[in-house]
């Protein structure tokens, strides 16, 4: 008889707790729809982030580098008084590269 009066203490105070963790789910959940959404986790980005990287050139497999700004083989740039040139690396082998060669 005892041990059935634990038994059915046990079941009871499961059956509480159950009840009592629902019902803070609940609260929480509508506390959440009513702050716009079922979010779990904010976070703060600058303006920056979004536009990042949208103005960038596709980079260029033959090309020369000057500046952030791609030339094309045959193209002559001046920096600081001395002309650059891009051309091919004769030196390298199958790929072609371009590189910037000094003229004057």
């Amino acid at each position: 008889m005892r041990r059935n009066s634990a038994l059915a203490c046990l079941i009871m105070m499961l059956i509480c707790a159950t009840a009592q963790a629902n019902n803070r789910h609940e609260q929480y959940n509508q506390g959440q729809a009513s702050q716009g959404g079922n979010t779990n986790v904010v976070v703060d980005l600058p303006p920056e982030a979004w536009t990042q990287g949208q103005n960038r050139q596709p980079n260029c497999l033959k090309c020369c580098i000057f500046d952030n700004r791609n030339y094309t083989e045959g193209a002559v740039v001046k920096s600081e008084g001395v002309l650059l040139q891009c051309a091919r690396d004769e030196q390298s082998i199958g790929t072609n590269t371009l590189i910037w060669k000094i003229i004057k």
